[in-house]
């Protein structure tokens, strides 16, 4: 029974946190744009590696 003295504070402080961090992420816009992340993903145009150069026939 001592236990619950001590889990139910605790839950409720990490509650509180995850709380505070979901409204922090939406205020500062984390989830402006999610559908245009998932196609830039799949575009060629927005690729960081570099270019392959081709290899000439020998």
């Amino acid at each position: 029974m001592t236990v619950l003295l001590l889990l139910i504070p605790i839950s409720l402080v990490l509650g509180a946190l995850r709380l505070m961090f979901c409204i922090w992420a939406v205020r500062n816009d984390q989830y402006r744009d999610p559908e245009g992340d998932a196609q830039r993903i799949l575009d060629d145009r927005y690729d960081d590696r570099p270019a392959q150069i081709k290899k000439s026939k020998k």
